[in-house]
């Protein structure tokens, strides 16, 4: 039994690397970008590729890789069950709502004519975004009638570039004044305003549809709940200050008792029902604290979980200690390659 990573110092690779070679788990480093990726795989059993909506090069063919290894009979991770809604709300809307999921309520237009005629009657605000984009990328709140209808004018007009330099420069300073980020940081973001990053530089602006979700109010901050496996951890992520976005805001809290047994339960049960080997869920909560979903994940920034004081397994018992989460998942990958 043998494990083929990608080679790449980013996200889970080094994680994945460093327990293998703890435990000794055969595994070998391969270039999923190479010409001859699948003769550098016939003395593997499974591929693991954390990749990145960030990256043009994995936007363009990571999941058509991964999913024809997959339809093959090949393991992988992430498998189709999993990735093949990561970075895409619109279609997550669709998901959850086919499984009938607490979604936060959500509206999206295909035909601009349509659009305009629900911003006559809709009640704002509403919360704009794009179908891709982390960290409350592309994420603005819509507070009037005027600013609906010039939304929906530019999304079935010229369309909104992937990448928000203006707001991501704000972002950086923001978390630099805070003490979140330095100060090259937000050099860098200053010189993204004349050049964009690749996946954005190279990839076609977002046209032809508009997204909304409902406005949920009284919401300091969100609750992120990720199961990999049998285990659910979690974090709560604080707003920032005079806004209404928690995703990417860097301000987090850990204390068992800030998370609701009843988001845990709903984390575990779509988890199972959708089959995903991880699912990474985004909650706020409306008036009557009933846990809505935002959005849906499989990858998350790793670093930031490491606080976290411990885990519920399946049957929702607490267990206290810290971990290294990634570890779980070369864990069920060797799982799934055994039951083949």
């Amino acid at each position: 039994m043998k494990l083929a990573i990608h080679n790449s110092t980013f996200g889970f690779h080094p994680r994945w690397i460093a327990y293998c070679e703890k435990k000794g788990i055969p595994f070998k480093l391969v270039n999923c970008y190479s010409n001859n990726l699948i003769e550098q795989l016939k003395d593997c059993n499974a591929l693991m590729w954390h990749f990145n909506q960030g990256s043009h090069k994995d936007n363009i063919i990571a999941k058509q890789i991964l999913f024809a290894l997959e339809h093959t009979g090949f393991k992988v991770f992430p498998d189709f069950r999993t990735a093949w809604h990561f970075d895409d709300k619109v279609a997550q809307k669709y998901l959850f709502e086919g499984i009938g999921a607490s979604l936060v309520p959500s509206y999206v237009f295909f035909n601009k004519q349509e659009a305009l005629e629900w911003a006559e009657y809709t009640i704002f605000p509403k919360v704009f975004k794009l179908r891709g984009g982390a960290g409350s990328q592309n994420v603005s709140l819509v507070k009037s009638k005027t600013d609906c209808i010039k939304l929906i004018n530019k999304a079935f007009g010229r369309g909104f570039p992937k990448y928000d330099a203006w707001g991501s420069l704000k972002e950086r300073i923001y978390k630099f004044k805070h003490g979140k980020m330095p100060f090259f940081e937000v050099v860098k973001g200053a010189i993204r305003l004349l050049y964009a990053p690749p996946y954005a530089r190279l990839g076609a602006n977002e046209v032809g549809y508009a997204y909304f979700q409902e406005f949920i109010p009284n919401n300091d901050s969100d609750i992120r709940i990720i199961v990999i496996d049998d285990k659910a951890f979690g974090l709560k992520r604080y707003v920032r200050d005079n806004d209404f976005r928690a995703s990417g805001s860097g301000s987090f809290a850990y204390d068992r008792e800030l998370f609701d047994i009843e988001t845990i339960k709903i984390s575990f049960s779509i988890t199972k029902l959708l089959n995903l080997q991880v699912g990474v869920f985004d909650f706020v909560y409306d008036e009557n604290n009933k846990p809505l979903i935002i959005e849906l994940s499989y990858g998350y920034a790793h670093a930031a979980y490491d606080n976290c004081p411990g885990y519920w397994d399946e049957h929702l018992v607490w267990h206290e200690g810290k971990t290294v989460k990634e570890e779980w998942i070369v864990d069920l990958v060797l799982k799934q390659i055994d039951a083949k």
